[in-house]
């Protein structure tokens, strides 16, 4: 896409800042951006969710390594008191905070559980890991081969939230994603 897409603008503000906005919106109290090494121009960009006690940054070195090795990363950064990891992807830009909630909320009822939203049947983002089951992500592991190995830990979480499957990987899908938006301010 030319540049990095967290830092895409969306309605005046890059990707980056509406999905921390959600995160600090929906209550959740340890927050970790992972950053690759091209990470700078973000982090400066950050500068202002990082003066909040909530969020800080790490950095994943390696931009060949994956998402598997973000969250491991972004794992050594989390207070050792967490119990559960909700993994935000920023280009999932359109998640509501009450979506975080509900994740939220079901964890606190059966916190043994991967919860995972869902609309109308499609599975989305962000998902909920029990802290314990993601420090078993070792050796090649990705968070989809963890859901496939626990189905019995896996919880469907219906929401009325179609960003919870709204992607952006193409320059199509950020044209959607930015015309969905323009409408919602409407």
């Amino acid at each position: 896409m030319g540049r990095p897409k967290q830092l895409l603008p969306l309605h005046e503000k890059p990707f980056i800042s509406h999905c921390l906005e959600t995160i600090l919106s929906s209550g959740i109290e340890d927050i970790v951006v992972v950053l690759g090494e091209d990470g700078t121009e973000i982090e400066k960009l950050l500068k202002g969710f990082l003066s909040r006690k909530r969020v800080k940054t790490a950095l994943n070195a390696d931009p060949e390594s994956g998402m598997a090795e973000s969250l491991r990363i972004g794992l050594g950064a989390l207070d050792a008191s967490s119990k559960a990891v909700a993994v935000c992807l920023c280009d999932h830009p359109l998640v509501l905070p009450d979506t975080l909630r509900t994740l939220l909320a079901l964890h606190a009822k059966e916190p043994d559980k991967i919860v995972i939203p869902s609309f109308e049947r499609k599975k989305g983002h962000p998902t909920l890991f029990p802290r314990i089951l993601l420090e078993r992500l070792t050796g090649g592991l990705t968070l989809r081969d963890l859901i496939h190995r626990h189905p019995d830990r896996v919880k469907l979480a219906e929401v009325p939230d179609e960003g919870v499957i709204l992607d952006m990987d193409t320059i199509e899908d950020y044209r959607m994603i930015s015309g969905i938006q323009e409408r919602k301010r409407h």
